[in-house]
This record gives C-alpha cells, structure tokens and sequence, in this order.
C-alpha cells in the first residue's frame, strides 16, 4: 500500500535533472517527427485527410497508455517504463520512414507511436511531482515541457535541413528514431539516481482509478484538464498541417516552427519562473489571450515571412507560457493526495486534442480548405481564454461575497 506523499522531498542535483531534460528532449523528436507525416504523405500521394488518420490513430493507443502506465510506473519504476515504451518511439519512427505509401501500415505504427508517446508523456511530469516539493513544481516543470518542446520542434528542422540537403524526408524520421535510442539508454540510466531520491516511496499511488478520476474531476484543476485539450488541439492542428499552410501562403514551413520552439523555449526555460510566482489565473487569462491573438494573426494577418515569423512567436509564447501555468494548476488544485490522478487526466485531455484533432482537421482541410480549419481553431481558442475570464469573474465575485456572508 502506498503511503501520503509528503512535502519534504529534496530537490534533485542539476546534473541529474539536466540529463533528465535531455533524455527528455531525445524522445521528444519522435513526435516531433510526426508534424511531416503530411508532407511525407503527400510525396507518397496521399492528402491531409490520410495524414490526420495516421496521427490520430494514436489517440487509441494513448488512451491504453496514459490508463495502464501507473501499473507499470508501479513495476518497473517511472524512469524504466519510460525507457522500456520509449523503444515504440524508436520502432513507429523507422515504421513511418519505411512505408509511407501504405496507409494502413502508417496507421499501425501511428498506433505504436502512442504506446511510447503515452507512457512519456504522462510519466515525465509525475517524475517531477515525486522528486520536487510542491513549491517548486512550476518552475520545473517549465523546464521539463522547455526541454520536451526543443526536441518536438528540433524534429521538422531536421526535416527542412535534409531536403534542403538533397535527402528525402524519410531521413528525418531515421535520425530522430537514432535520438529516441539515445534517450532510452539515459532514461534507463537514469533510474538508478532517481530511485535513490528521498521520499521518492511517499508519492502517491500513479494509478488511473475511477473515484480518484471523479474526485479531480470535481475539483478546480478540472479547468486546467478542459484548457490543456483546448491548447492540445489547437497545438496539434497548427502544428501538424503547418506543411499545408506554408506551401498555400508560399512560405517556409520551418520559420513557424524556429519562431514557435524558439518563443516557447525562451518563454519556459527564462520567463516561466517568474510567471509562475505571479497569480496563475490572471497569467492564464493573459496568455491564453495571446493564443487568441496569434490564430487572429494566421488567419487575417500572415502575408510574408516576417509576419509568419511573429505569428509563430506570439502562439510559442501564449501557449508555451499558458502551458506550464496550467500545468502547476492541475497539480496544486488537485484534491489532497490525487495529485498524479490530476497529472494522468491532464496528460489525458491533452491526447485528445493533439491527437484526436488532427483527424477532424485533415478532414476539413481536404473538403473545405485550410481557412475553414483555422476558424474551427480561432473558436477553440476563444472558448480557452474564455473560461480564463469566467475563473476570474468567479473568483472576484465569491471573494466580494464573503464579507457578507460574515
């Protein structure tokens, strides 16, 4: 039986935690990768629509991921279920290289892409809350997403920089499935440190349960899980299409993502810790407003690369900052001893709109165009800032209720 978490853990070395970040980061190419499935496919004949199939195809496996990696978490350790699914990660990217004219081979590795994605993805935060006491966790956080969208965004570079080099995009996926070895290996090294932590047996149970589900549910990080499918969606119908839109405005796809990885990772790794120690709702309505500013920005403004470039930026600061503010959220708002439930349902919202979007979108795109999808995302994008501004209506009228009811 696991016992109460306690708030005594130690922070750990730099050293470990920046080799955490960068195993981190090597994974994290493999989805990265995932953001030239379209262009991959489109040279292999297929559209949009295919692409958005093969992407959400891994919605179906993360599910069974995010679901059963606290039972293995509870096995095998974080660090080592991390390294044993990232092997998938390793396995879908050759998949993809190897057989882009085969949809439903696509499709199969899109399953095995989720499977390792899955476990990552909901397993490195929960790394965080057991080794970091609770007044920490935002700024760590930061680094650890900072870390997580470097390698997401370095992945589509390696793809500009191999066809700009004579080489298919299907290199791409070769070298990012060569950087996912690399962080199975630290991830798996990685496990003896983190075992050895202190507290690291006082964290609370890492499994998926219907009551603790329920419970986080009702509380108030249940805004935090609704926002991150909200930004999830929006994250993973830019990004994943970002080929498309490029090539209709005659741009350079790569300048989105240098102006968004380089605005979110500047905004994580040097801003977050100062946001973070501000009040979390007026930082999650301001910069959920800049998510609303950049779809505006994509939709009416982009006419050159420069405004392509700053469009970028805008979205990598508004969602990379939005992010980890939400992030702490659902952790510190959880209720008493269901904060990795909290995390698991965060990492669970977020797959639902990263991966389930796509599918609609591709969809979209084929049958009405590009523009009709990036009004579907400005909408969305409205809703999340606007349930920013109903926390803060909320909280300003309870706190002007309270002298009364005294």
């Amino acid at each position: 039986m696991t016992a109460p978490i306690t708030h005594q853990t130690a922070k750990p070395s730099p050293r470990l935690f920046s080799f955490f970040c960068l195993a981190s980061y090597l994974l994290s190419m493999a989805y990265g990768s995932t953001f030239l499935l379209a262009l991959l496919i489109g040279n292999h004949g297929g559209n949009e629509k295919d692409a958005g199939s093969v992407i959400s195809a891994a919605m179906i496996s993360t599910f069974i991921a995010v679901v059963f990696s606290g039972h293995l978490c509870d096995r095998l350790g974080a660090a080592r279920s991390i390294a044993l699914c990232g092997i998938a990660l390793v396995i879908a990217n050759i998949g993809f290289a190897v057989s882009a004219n085969h949809l439903h081979l696509m499709m199969l590795f899109g399953l095995v892409l989720g499977v390792g994605w899955g476990v990552f993805y909901t397993l490195g935060p929960i790394i965080v809350a057991m080794i970091v006491e609770p007044t920490q966790r935002a700024r760590y956080f930061a680094l650890l997403s900072g870390s997580m969208m470097s390698g997401i965004g370095s992945a589509p570079l390696l793809g500009r920089l191999a066809t700009q080099s004579g080489l298919p995009v299907s290199s791409a996926f070769f070298m990012s499935a060569l950087a996912s070895v690399v962080g199975v290996m630290l991830f798996w090294h990685l496990a003896g440190d983190l075992n050895r932590l202190p507290d690291r047996s006082g964290t609370v149970a890492s499994k998926l349960s219907l009551t603790g589900a329920v419970a986080v549910l009702r509380s108030k990080a249940v805004f935090a899980i609704v926002m991150v499918g909200l930004g999830g969606a929006i994250f993973g119908g830019l990004s994943s299409f970002q080929t498309r839109y490029a090539h209709d405005h005659s741009l350079d796809y790569s300048l989105f993502f240098i102006g968004f990885m380089s605005a979110a990772i500047a905004g994580r790794m040097l801003v977050a810790g100062i946001v973070v120690r501000r009040d979390p709702y007026v930082m999650a309505c301001l910069l959920s407003g800049l998510i609303v500013v950049s779809m505006l920005m994509f939709q009416y403004v982009v006419a050159s690369s420069l405004g392509y470039l700053l469009a970028a930026i805008v979205l990598g600061v508004g969602y990379g900052l939005t992010y980890s503010v939400i992030n702490g959220l659902a952790a510190n708002e959880a209720p008493a001893g269901k904060t990795t439930q909290s995390l698991l349902l965060f990492s669970l919202a977020y797959f639902i709109g990263v991966f389930g979007f796509p599918l609609l979108a591709g969809k979209v795109i084929v049958e009405s165009g590009m523009s009709v999808m990036l009004t579907i995302l400005l909408g969305v994008a409205v809703v999340n800032w606007l349930i920013t501004v109903g926390r803060l209506v909320w909280r300003r009228n309870a706190v002007s209720a309270r002298p009364l009811e005294g």
